[in-house]
């Protein structure tokens, strides 16, 4: 696998760590996230995807690829990390997790401890760890955003989305003392109805928590990039130029933008031991 880890150990070695959340599922976050990878691994940035859902992965899928080994070889001793990394796209690496493995979402500390030596074997040469997490507010959700730089939470107009998103980031804010959370709105109307739904929450969170919301751009119900989605293809190859696809990569211009990092996130290797829980 030497042409993966010349890739992987040719970057700048300042690896931005960043999450892609959600309060409930069906957002469209998985797609996001690759679609993001995409633009990045375009851009020259060489970019690491984190399947973090674990027990129902499927970002391998969405480059059209199939994930031959996953965390779960690693785990039960099956395969090396190394084994695992794959390439699905230029510039662009994923660590695929194990879909519909139930293990993966209750692990032991010694499972843990494991995990993280494998994944310190890594190279750490990469300019970005995106992390595509689960839904919800699950113990692997919570770690997995509380280890990241920054927490990039995806609200659609649905009601239940927003009531969800708050809640996540009230628990978020309550027990690991996260106060900035990024906002990225999916599925609106228009750039409007996306500014609305911030607002909304961002007005919501400034009055019951302590927490400030950045606002990191909308994505619209765009017919193609739902017919991209549904046919598990990247809508930047398929129709890079609908309207989506120019939002997505608007989006992305705006999360490769933050800067306003807290320097003890500043190390990937502080979001590997978070994230196992022995830091």
């Amino acid at each position: 696998m030497s042409s993966q880890n010349d890739a992987a150990t040719s970057g700048s070695g300042l690896t931005k760590t960043l999450t892609i959340t959600s309060g409930k599922g069906g957002v469209g976050k998985t797609t996001l996230v690759a679609n993001v990878a995409l633009q990045l691994g375009r851009e020259g940035n060489r970019v690491l995807i984190l399947d973090g859902d674990l027990g129902m992965a499927n970002v391998d899928l969405m480059f059209d690829k199939r994930a031959t080994k996953t965390i779960y070889d690693v785990l039960t001793g099956n395969a090396s990390m190394d084994e695992v990394l794959m390439e699905v796209d230029k510039n662009v690496f994923l660590i695929p997790s194990g879909s519909g493995v139930k293990e993966l979402t209750r692990l032991a500390e010694v499972e843990r401890r494991n995990l993280l030596d494998q994944v310190s074997q890594i190279p750490a040469m990469f300019d970005y760890l995106i992390v595509d997490t689960a839904p919800g507010i699950d113990d692997n959700v919570l770690y997995l955003n509380s280890a990241a730089q920054e927490i990039n939470v995806v609200v659609t107009p649905d009601p239940s989305s927003l009531a969800d998103s708050y809640a996540l980031i009230k628990v978020m804010n309550k027990y690991y003392r996260e106060t900035k959370f990024s906002i990225i709105c999916n599925m609106v109307k228009d750039e409007a109805e996306g500014l609305a739904i911030y607002q909304r929450l961002s007005d919501v969170g400034a009055q019951f928590l302590n927490v400030s919301l950045d606002y990191k751009g909308s994505i619209p119900a765009d017919p193609y990039l739902r017919r991209a989605t549904k046919s598990q293809q990247l809508v930047l190859k398929s129709n890079p130029d609908c309207i989506a696809s120019r939002s997505i990569i608007e989006v992305t211009n705006n999360l490769s933008a933050f800067s306003d990092i807290e320097s003890f996130k500043g190390n990937v290797q502080f979001f590997w031991k978070q994230y196992f829980g022995v830091a």
